[in-house]
């Protein structure tokens, strides 16, 4: 007996109601701006500059006698944050300490990283270090330039791939929709104030690429069906399309989810953003390929029969000449 998420033949009417969801994911987009322009993101310490320290004790962790531990050190603004696990062992106590980038230094020096480790050894002598990072303010600043152009340059490639493979409207409904998976991630990053950094940048990446393939299957069943049913609403259209391949949609996310929660959950706290960033992706991915993208090409209109000459056709939707 075969699994099946969707029925055969399904017809259910993913425009009915249109207005409303992008309705909703404009919202959404609002709230997720504003999140961001008046919390900002937790940047981590790729970004930020300065340097992280990870300790591992069998005693439990103190933040006020770490933080009071490294106070005679004056090194500024001191993070002190507990680490939980479901994997650590029951002595395993985990603690995630850092320290902002020293005014005027390129790189942590070293002589400071083995001062904050002699004054929290102090605590508990037995303490270790399992892994140090270090970024100065310089490449941080660099970081966070080089990351913003590689994502809108994988935006601009992909506006550009779909406009030559397809027409201009499924360019913008599909870049449209890749705009709003990106705000929408950041923007529950900013809310939630979860560590932003390198692998997150990687997460956003792999989420537009994952979130495009979705596009294009649907969008490529749109171009076939246009030409297959010349007399249908454009409206129409789309519903039967995107039917037809909710099965494959549906299949690859719960997948692709399946994988993902085990990592979430069993994976450790190291990857837990990257993967939390992937999570969502995944979901609001696949909603806007189905509700985004496909709603904006419905609002926008497109040819019929790319074989006619004629540049007036068209459906009721949009007579565009692309």
């Amino acid at each position: 007996m075969r699994l099946k998420l969707v029925r055969d033949n399904t017809s259910i009417d993913f425009f009915n109601r249109a207005r409303i969801w992008l309705g909703i994911s404009m919202l959404l987009m609002v709230v997720a701006f504003a999140s961001f322009l008046i919390q900002g993101l937790n940047f981590g310490i790729d970004f930020q500059g300065g340097t992280s320290i990870r300790t591992q004790s069998e005693q439990p962790v103190d933040v006020a006698a770490y933080r009071g531990a490294l106070e005679p050190l004056e090194l500024g603004d001191i993070s002190i944050a507990e680490v939980f696990d479901p994997s650590f062992d029951e002595n395993q106590n985990v603690a995630m300490v850092r320290i902002q980038a020293q005014e005027g230094d390129e790189r942590i020096a070293s002589e400071t990283i083995q001062a904050v480790q002699a004054a929290l050894q102090t605590i508990d002598p037995n303490m270790t270090f399992p892994s140090v990072e270090s970024v100065g303010p310089k490449v941080s600043g660099e970081l966070i330039q080089t990351a913003m152009i590689a994502v809108a340059l994988a935006v601009v490639a992909i506006l550009f791939y779909i406009w030559l493979r397809f027409e201009w409207q499924f360019a913008v409904g599909a870049v449209l929709a890749l705009t709003h998976d990106v705000i929408l991630t950041i923007g529950i990053f900013s809310e939630l104030q979860i560590k932003f950094d390198l692998a997150i940048i990687a997460a956003l990446l792999t989420i537009v690429g994952y979130s495009i393939n979705d596009t294009v299957i649907v969008f490529d069943r749109v171009r076939e069906n246009l030409r297959k049913y010349k007399k249908k609403d454009l409206k129409d259209v789309l519903n039967i399309s995107i039917n037809e391949t909710l099965s494959r949609t549906l299949m690859t996310s719960v997948t692709t989810l399946l994988a993902l929660i085990s990592l979430f959950v069993l994976g450790g706290d190291v990857i837990r953003g990257f993967v939390f960033a992937m999570i969502w992706g995944v979901v609001i991915g696949t909603y806007s390929s189905i509700f985004v993208a496909s709603a904006i090409l419905l609002v926008l209109g497109v040819k019929r029969d790319w074989s006619k000459k004629d540049p007036s056709a068209g459906t009721k939707y949009g007579h565009i000449d692309t």
